[in-house]
């Protein structure tokens, strides 16, 4: 598994990672994750080996200073190179795999060109949107195999030089057990909240590109409608601080809780206390923190998109809306006074957990790696 960065930085990637990883040691398998930087980080699983680099500002990427000599050492010795953010992480993998005859996988897992919206804004558009283009274009030639996790971002790939027997839709998958059957359960009275609220849980970065501020704005019109309503937000990022000044000016501090950073072990109690889960990011592959949602048995309210409207169905585990605070707001109000559509959409929830259990993923995952060694002779 290759990739740009890794723990301790937190992300839907990132957990992706770690959970395919974990699954496939317990299959029976030898896994290493490459990655950049945080090298005094210790490791609490095996095969974790970074090269240096230095941070790009708080962002969690890095700009790499080379492998190390451990990391060139043990690449020679794979059947398989998966990599899983398309830069610094994937040529090093492309330039192993030239070397030692290894087919190369890419998951793309991110909407690069929104994320260049709001981090490299300073570059035109036009010249940022164009140079993605070229080098993904560049990238999915080279790549034995190009995995979307959804058909939506498979169809916009093809624009990208993913060809139809190179490109493979394969959902995400989570490990149910413990977002089902949580161990540490907390009560709203744990997050500060009123024991009779209706709680609806953000898991995610606090960035601009993941509509924060768009919940935030959608949460203070449904809040002036229905009086017990609640938002959790757990995660930290960029736009944090905003978000902070905007619950404090709106003067909902007691009924919007900003939990900051969480251990992921820590989220599947957190969700137990929720009554709902609310997104109303538009940038996002297949989001894990969704399926999670669902797993913990929380009704989802988000924007109709690839991605999450691949993952949740309107009316059946979720309410779907246009991307619009009104719209968002409404759907808030009606899943927390209507109990018997709330009811019926946390069955659907759990149908939608069940379908992406980690165990059947790994299997299938693993059939195609080993059509990709036999194709290799």
């Amino acid at each position: 598994m290759f990739a740009d960065m890794y723990l301790p930085h937190v992300s839907g990637v990132t957990n992706h990672v770690r959970l395919y990883k974990a699954e496939l040691e317990r299959q029976g398998h030898e896994v290493f994750v490459f990655t950049y930087g945080n090298r005094d980080y210790r490791d609490l699983e095996p095969n974790v080996l970074r090269s240096p680099a230095v941070p790009y500002g708080d962002t969690g990427w890095n700009v790499p200073l080379g492998l190390s000599r451990e990391a060139v050492a043990a690449m020679g010795t794979l059947d398989i190179a998966h990599a899983h953010h398309p830069f610094a992480s994937c040529l090093a993998a492309l330039r192993q795999g030239k070397r030692h005859s290894i087919p190369v996988v890419f998951t793309n897992h991110t909407r690069y060109d929104i994320y260049s919206d709001t981090y490299a804004a300073w570059i035109p558009a036009g010249l940022r949107h164009g140079a993605i283009r070229k080098y993904l274009m560049w990238l999915n030639r080279r790549v034995s195999l190009t995995i979307s996790p959804s058909a939506d971002v498979a169809e916009w790939l093809a624009g990208y030089g993913a060809t139809p027997d190179k490109l493979l839709v394969f959902p995400n998958a989570i490990d149910v057990a413990p977002f089902a059957h949580p161990t540490d359960p907390r009560t709203k009275a744990d997050l500060g909240l009123a024991e009779d609220a209706f709680a609806f849980c953000y898991v995610g970065r606090v960035a601009h590109e993941k509509n924060v501020a768009l919940l935030l704005d959608a949460f203070k019109r449904a809040a002036r409608i229905e009086p017990r309503l609640a938002l959790v937000l757990v995660g930290d990022g960029p736009a944090r601080s905003e978000c902070e000044r905007t619950v404090a000016e709106a003067g909902l501090s007691s009924r919007v809780k900003l939990l900051g950073m969480t251990p992921y072990e820590e989220v599947p109690g957190i969700l137990a206390a929720a009554d709902g889960f609310a997104t109303a990011s538009v940038s996002e592959m297949y989001p894990l923190v969704v399926v999670e949602a669902c797993a913990a048995g929380l009704p989802v309210i988000g924007v109709r998109s690839p991605g999450v409207g691949e993952i949740v169905t309107d009316g059946v585990s979720g309410l779907l809306s246009a991307e619009n605070a009104d719209e968002i707001a409404g759907a808030m109000v009606e899943v927390s006074r209507d109990g018997v559509l709330a009811d019926r959409l946390r069955e659907g929830a759990h149908g939608v957990a069940q379908a992406h259990e980690i165990g059947e993923s790994t299997r299938s995952l693993l059939e195609v790696y080993e059509r990709l060694r036999e194709r290799r002779g």
